[in-house]
């Protein structure tokens, strides 16, 4: 093991055999929106396992495309669950996938979902060693006892020691077959998680917040640390975050350019502002202090940050993103820990997940409360007010064995939906709708029986859409790709509307704003949606689709005239429609392929 006594499991430090810290907040909650067939007649419940390989499987609307073991060198049968080689998350470029563990990195060429190809391997312990991936640089984050300078696998005996590295390392994988080490940014805390940032102002500059979670170290070992309370050590390192600067094209020249407060009391100052711990009661976690965020998600196209910050969740000005403000902030009675955290394209909501257990715990039992360790999901006002809407957990209850709750993954990038795929370690992976956040519904999902016959650390750390499919990190198996299949929650039109969007880059916390092109599939997605929720009346709905049918056979001029036409009849019926929002969306969708025709 890389520590001998204590080890970051999932979001928190923990002494192995004693049960994970929780986290709370004060916000009175609705009930729990659960996905469809939840109980014994899911197909997940109960399914037979005990093993690495032949565990069973439950699947869903959802095609396993490959399934793709961990190399030699990143595995150990012999231990299922150690931490020494389990997978963690994924980021993704080009035709790459760089799967991030606690032994190093591993790159897969993707050109072939259906066979996944290892390309490259890179052995640097340090934890969870979560990747990200910016131009021609990959950025790791290292945050556990062991990791060294060298990225040796020895780890660092002393307590005290110029071999250790905590903090952020950058590769150069211009040459992807030989990537290496141009700058290791040491951090008080460490790295669990960071994020890139880009510039606004300067293509050539990247900026990294770094999410640290663990004990700071001695000042002896890195100058400036301190652990201390703020009434005691006003610099202490608690109660902040890390801002690296990266030039792009000087990587070399990386360094920390500031340590925002962002947890500081607006009215006081105090840099101790947010939640304090406490111990929790009926209906209520136990709460643990707001001293640092573990995952920080980016929007840069609304120039706004989504915190998820062990008590808190927190909104984030970056429009100057070496220096980020807090807006807004957040708590939940029914939050442990504040892990990560998604929005909604438009902007208008939030999601936050709740690791309650540290995802090494069973949290998704049926004796367990369906809104702890389950997603929250806010609405986001232009005053960045946040409102809490409703919960989504993953409904089938899952057994005793089996470590579950609610983790990371991504929006599925169909137009008119806010639509997730998310992986909860053993209770697998679920696709679920939260359009209306109060009512969230599971469409799809994956599941394997448990990995072994005791509780062990295993499952799906992340799922995230790239590209056209699902990309599942199995902690324990390897890798996984899916396909998302037609079903009465999702047509075929809404799929392929979907895999419209390319993006060369994908990263954890980083997210993109979603843009679909004028398209017919598209198009026809709208309309798929709004005859599914009586949107439009029957006789409309036909003649619309009737008449987007015969202009598409036309060509030049005919079809621009056609489209154009079709446009002002759809926008005409908007009034009085069932969902008006999803027609002005058809009709523009409409517009916009008649202006391809010039």
């Amino acid at each position: 093991m890389l520590d001998s006594m204590t080890w970051r499991r999932g979001t928190r430090w923990t002494t192995l055999a004693l049960p994970v810290a929780l986290a709370a907040g004060v916000l009175a909650a609705p009930a729990a929106a659960q996905g469809d067939g939840a109980g014994s007649s899911d197909p997940r419940v109960g399914l037979e396992g005990a093993h690495m390989v032949e565990a069973k499987e439950a699947i869903s609307n959802l095609t396993l495309v490959s399934h793709t073991p961990r190399p030699p060198g990143f595995s150990n049968p012999a231990d299922i669950g150690d931490f020494g080689f389990a997978n963690s998350d994924l980021a993704f470029k080009d035709n790459w996938v760089f799967q991030g563990s606690f032994h190093g990195i591993q790159i897969w060429d993707i050109t072939d979902p259906a066979s996944p190809k290892l390309h490259t391997t890179i052995v640097c312990p340090g934890g969870q060693g979560d990747p990200s991936v910016f131009g021609h640089l990959m950025f790791m984050s290292v945050e556990a006892l062991n990791g060294r300078v060298d990225c040796g696998t020895q780890g660092v005996a002393d307590s005290v020691s110029p071999a250790r590295f905590r903090g952020v390392r950058i590769f150069d994988i211009s040459d992807i077959d030989h990537p290496k080490i141009v700058a290791q940014v040491q951090t008080c805390r460490g790295s669990h998680t960071h994020t890139l940032v880009p510039d606004p102002k300067d293509p050539n500059v990247i900026y990294v917040y770094v999410q640290g979670t663990a004990p700071v170290r001695p000042a002896a070992e890195l100058a400036g640390c301190s652990g201390a309370a703020p009434e005691v050590d006003p610099n202490t390192s608690l109660f902040r975050i890390e801002v690296i600067r990266v030039p792009v094209n000087a990587p070399q020249e990386a360094k920390i350019v500031s340590t925002p407060r962002i947890f500081a009391d607006a009215k006081t100052g105090a840099i101790n502002g947010l939640a304090k711990a406490t111990p929790g009661g009926p209906g209520v976690q136990a709460g643990s202090e707001t001293n640092q965020c573990h995952d920080i998600t980016v929007y840069p196209a609304f120039g706004i940050a989504a915190g998820a910050c062990s008590g808190n969740g927190i909104i984030l000005d970056i429009k100057d993103p070496a220096h980020p403000k807090r807006i807004a902030e957040i708590s939940d009675p029914n939050f442990a820990y504040w892990h990560s955290a998604t929005f909604a394209n438009d902007a208008k909501h939030v999601l936050f997940t709740d690791e309650w257990g540290g995802g090494v715990n069973p949290r998704c039992r049926a004796s367990d409360p369906k809104n702890w360790g389950a997603d929250a999901i806010f609405t986001l006002a232009a005053d960045h007010k946040l409102t809490l809407d409703g919960y989504y957990k993953m409904p089938a209850p899952q057994t005793d064995i089996e470590n579950c709750v609610a983790h990371n993954g991504s929006l599925i990038p169909v137009p008119g939906r806010d639509i997730m795929v998310q992986g909860w370690y053993q209770g697998g992976v679920s696709v679920f709708d939260f359009t209306d956040p109060a009512h969230a519904k599971e469409i799809a999902f994956f599941d394997r029986g448990p990995v072994s016959d005791k509780l062990a650390l295993a499952g799906d750390w992340s799922a995230y859409w790239y590209n056209g499919h699902i990309f599942g990190s199995e902690i324990a198996r390897g890798l996984d790709i899916f396909e998302l299949k037609p079903s009465d929650e999702l047509s075929q039109n809404e799929i392929d509307a979907a895999k419209l969007v390319k993006i060369e880059t994908s990263n954890p916390s980083d997210q993109q704003h979603i843009v679909w092109p004028a398209s017919f599939v598209v198009a026809r997605a709208y309309l798929d949606q709004l005859k599914r929720d009586n949107g439009l009346a029957g006789d409309a709905m036909q003649k619309v689709s009737s008449e987007l049918d015969a202009a598409e056979h036309l060509e030049g001029a005919q079809q621009k005239s056609a489209l154009r036409k079709l446009a002002g009849q759809v926008e005409g019926l908007a009034k009085g429609a069932g969902d008006a929002t999803r027609v002005h969306e058809l009709a523009s969708t409409i517009r916009g392929l008649a202006a391809k025709q010039g």
